[in-house]
């Protein structure tokens, strides 16, 4: 029968026998050791060959052992006892998630991408969160010539935020103007460089009593640091919500961006929210 010692009794079948060129009709019954086969001579399904053992070897057989979240079936490969794992799974088991994933509580997908932290403009205040701290009330001056965390755009927008600015507008950016000696454009105050754009002020959100903000072409500066680090990223023909103090204007006129400023992309759902901090700005401190 030769049933490699996994089974202790076998049959006689005549076609397997001519088949075999009248050499052998055997095949083996109920065969042990998670063993399978005519022959006994492979592994049963969910186990696999121990290439460390014969395969007479009553432990010739290790089960895979395949991790139940992890692994998308219960069969792994005969050779090297691999199971086959969900997106983002790793391991001959399928027990952990691979490079630049993360654990998630979801049986599906218990391995998900680590999502890139990108300091892009428009992702601010997703979330409400209307009365978290202010933690983004640093001076501007003693700047790091590197770029560091972008402050004027990667934050959320609350309530506080919106209390701490004396100006809230929404505007489109419609020139920037070329840096020349002499100009305007690159105004130096206290040593600094400035660029100047032109920004068309289309709705007024929030100002001071005795501001002179109105809707119309004002003046918006911006550190030459801040965008050579895109922070904040500002695009000609893009509209803007932005948020600051009219007294950062360091004496140049206009508007003046500073780390103390938030300036996001606008999107048509921002009206809503602005809207609802005017009617509870009466909270404000």
């Amino acid at each position: 029968c030769n049933c490699n010692l996994h089974a202790r009794k076998c049959r006689f079948n005549m076609e397997l026998y001519k088949l075999s060129g009248r050499v052998s009709g055997g095949v083996c019954l109920q065969c042990r050791h998670f063993t399978a086969g005519r022959h006994c001579h492979y592994c049963r399904e969910g186990y696999y060959r121990d290439p460390a053992r014969p395969i007479t070897h009553r432990k010739a057989c290790k089960p895979c052992d395949c991790h139940p979240i992890g692994a998308s079936g219960k069969t792994c490969n005969q050779s090297s006892g691999q199971c086959p794992c969900k997106d983002g799974v790793t391991g001959i088991t399928c027990n952990r998630c691979a490079r630049g994933y993360q654990q998630s509580r979801s049986h599906i997908a218990p391995c998900i991408k680590i999502p890139r932290v990108v300091q892009t403009q428009g992702t601010a205040g997703e979330e409400s969160g209307e009365h978290e701290d202010d933690d983004d009330e640093r001076g501007y001056d003693g700047r790091a010539d590197q770029c560091g965390k972008c402050r004027a755009s990667t934050k959320r927008l609350n309530l506080n935020k919106y209390c701490k600015r004396d100006y809230a507008i929404l505007g489109r950016i419609t020139d920037r103007h070329k840096k020349s000696d002499g100009s305007q454009a690159g105004t130096s105050v206290s040593g600094t460089s400035w660029i100047r754009f032109t920004l068309n002020v289309d709705f007024v959100y929030k100002k001071n009593p005795n501001s002179r903000l109105r809707r119309g072409d004002v003046s918006l500066y911006v550190h030459s640091a801040d965008l050579a680090c895109r922070c904040p990223k500002i695009k000609p023909n893009k509209s803007y919500l932005i948020l600051g103090q009219e007294s950062d204007g360091s004496g140049q006129g206009g508007l003046t961006v500073t780390q103390r400023s938030i300036v996001i992309e606008w999107r048509d759902e921002w009206h809503r929210r602005m809207r609802r901090f005017q009617r509870r700005a009466r909270s404000c401190h």
